[in-house]
């Protein structure tokens, strides 16, 4: 992977049929080195965070489950909302 400068901070990015992604796990890192799966955790109990990943995925993923996605989205952002990257990856085919 290569990595780039944002704000002072190394992030690592790679290149897919010339797009560029970037880790999320270094973006956390700088957040809370010791809980970057609580950051993430807690981003993605956002309705924004899930609605753009939604977007992307409709948009890049042919077998994306928009059943799952709406699922998610109704309960985002809920105080009892909970959404594991691993639960994301598993039921909506990402």
């Amino acid at each position: 992977m290569e990595k780039i400068n944002v704000l002072d901070k190394e992030v690592s990015f790679y290149k897919q049929n010339d797009e560029d992604y970037i880790c999320i796990t270094d973006i956390a890192k700088h957040k809370d080195p010791e809980r970057t799966d609580y950051i993430i955790q807690n981003w993605l109990r956002n309705r924004n965070t899930i609605e753009l990943l939604g977007l992307w995925e409709h948009l890049n993923n042919p077998n994306f489950n928009p059943i799952e996605f709406d699922g998610f989205r109704k309960k985002a952002g809920l105080n009892s909302f909970i959404l594991t990257a691993k639960q994301w990856i598993e039921k909506t085919n990402t």
